[in-house]
């Protein structure tokens, strides 16, 4: 069974464009452990990410099993049950555990909890614990000799109950087989981090555009920037030339014509994107063209040579070549395979 992989092996720094970040052969399967009392929003941050992977993708890259304590529903913060499959035994199973909680961690910090998340530690390959969950990890003695995240308004006393663990003030924290964030947004930013590692900065980008919002008093510019740890920036000239791109996906700028928009050499462009995303600026922008031309051939009935002028190629021959080297297959055959599963399975098309 596929697991995230976290080590530099699969860090798509090294092909920022993400070529090859789909696969077909079996989805990857996380389980999840969902204590009472959770927010809801952490849960959907979570979950949503890898559901709006799957859409983005046409395939089905994940797939999750949520757990309870006593196999029943799990009363979150809001009221609302979120339904679970069962209740959670350690067993001998390898998917990545990640465990939920929020408020009142204390109350369901059992001795039969403790032990179970032991044995699961022996086989899961990676054991994350997001917001308070980390509190229930580092209290089976499981982030001992890591380093970890918490929710800033317990930061304090968790560095203090556990000196053994090297508390970071980060949203989210990898180490090793250990995983933590300090909060439902920082879960948000984790998961995107992890599809981009697994299938790369395309695919991630395109996720993280689904979550956009602009909030109040913050520039446009840059509140629209993709929510995650791994493509979010701060650098205004960046913000900028990323929104001119998304503003010039029919008909491309250059690299030097959006520089002198930006104020900024096309060399110092580069540099700047080099910090801020780990990719240079035609990474980006063919990305976001290549996910646009991707939307267009899932979602609509649009010819592939509307779709191909919609999206800034030079030529049908140009278009074919670029969308089969990212996603593996052409766009004809992206159409026939989901017209396939839709008549296997019609609630699907």
């Amino acid at each position: 069974m596929p697991c995230f992989a976290f080590s530099d092996e699969f860090d798509t720094n090294q092909d920022p464009l993400g070529r090859d970040i789909i696969e077909t052969a079996s989805p990857i399967e996380v389980d999840l452990l969902i204590v009472p009392d959770t927010n809801l929003i952490l849960v959907a941050s979570m979950i949503e990410p890898l559901r709006v992977a799957n859409r983005v993708s046409g395939f089905e890259l994940y797939r999750w099993r949520i757990f309870s304590l006593d196999g029943g529903p799990i009363e979150t913060m809001s009221g609302i049950a979120v339904p679970a499959r069962g209740a959670f035994r350690a067993g001998d199973e390898t998917a990545p555990l990640f465990v939920l909680a929020s408020h009142n961690w204390k109350t369901y910090a059992t001795a039969q909890l403790k032990t179970q998340l032991v044995r699961a530690a022996r086989h899961r390959r990676y054991l994350a614990g997001l917001e308070s969950g980390a509190w229930l990890l580092a209290d089976a003695a499981l982030l001992d000799g890591h380093a970890a995240t918490i929710h800033w308004e317990d930061f304090d006393e968790f560095a203090l109950a556990f000196s053994q663990v090297r508390a970071l003030r980060e949203r989210f924290v990898i180490d090793n087989r250990r995983i933590t964030t300090s909060g439902s947004l920082p879960t948000l930013d984790l998961v995107l981090e992890l599809i981009r590692r697994q299938h790369g900065y395309s695919l991630a980008l395109e996720v993280s555009r689904q979550f956009i919002h602009e909030q109040g008093g913050v520039d446009a510019a840059v509140a629209a920037m993709p929510s995650t740890g791994s493509i979010r920036t701060a650098d205004a000239r960046v913000a900028h030339a990323m929104r001119l791109m998304e503003e010039h996906i029919e008909q491309p700028l250059t690299l030097p014509r959006i520089a002198r928009r930006v104020g900024v050499s096309a060399r110092h462009l580069t540099a700047l994107f080099a910090t801020a995303i780990g990719a240079p600026p035609h990474v980006h922008y063919l990305a976001l063209r290549l996910n646009a031309a991707r939307r267009k051939v899932i979602e609509t009935r649009q010819t592939f040579a509307d779709i191909c002028a919609a999206t800034g190629f030079s030529s049908a021959s140009a278009f074919a070549r670029s969308y089969r080297a990212h996603f593996r297959e052409s766009p004809s055959e992206t159409r026939r395979r989901l017209r396939s599963a839709a008549a296997v399975d019609p609630g699907r098309g």
